[in-house]
């Protein structure tokens, strides 16, 4: 079953942020807790916003997403931060759920795109995601100011 997070999902999604951080071979780098992520799905102003898949009672699964905007079209799109899937419920289609919420929620809301960024070894995740009908967009690459440079940059 795929709906929308509560407040009681917060530390099942954290243990599955901090296993997506596993699976993708850096768990030293992330360092979410329960009250960081609770602020930012319920607190006063929530920017994050998130989908879980629940078997049995138990989340399994989770998709964090915000809002983004497409000067182009005029419109907000959907940013998808973090989709993950418990490797023992992989194959149940639970992952394609989750992604088909979130381009429900761009259909019904009319927005313009839904989009993300995958790790270029991931192949599994590029072969889910072009089975959807994904496109890469090889002509565009990330930049990031994180840490030191960003505080000197601000200086």
């Amino acid at each position: 079953m795929i709906r929308r997070a509560t407040e009681a999902d917060v530390p099942a999604m954290v243990e599955l942020v901090h296993e997506l951080a596993l699976y993708e071979k850096a768990p030293e780098k992330c360092h979410l807790t329960e009250q960081q992520l609770r602020t930012a799905l319920f607190g006063p102003d929530p920017a994050l916003f998130g989908h879980v898949a629940e078997v049995d009672g138990a989340v399994v699964g989770l998709a964090l997403w915000f809002l983004n905007f497409s000067t182009w079209e005029g419109v907000h799109g959907i940013y998808l931060e973090d989709l993950f899937v418990r490797p023992q419920q992989r194959g149940s289609g639970l992952g394609k759920a989750l992604l088909q919420a979130l381009a429900k929620e761009c259909v019904d809301r009319g927005y313009a795109r839904l989009e993300w960024q995958v790790l270029d070894w991931n192949e599994p995740a590029i072969n889910f995601y072009k089975a959807a009908g994904a496109i890469p967009m090889d002509e565009w690459t990330v930049y990031r100011l994180t840490g030191e440079p960003l505080r000197a940059f601000s200086a």
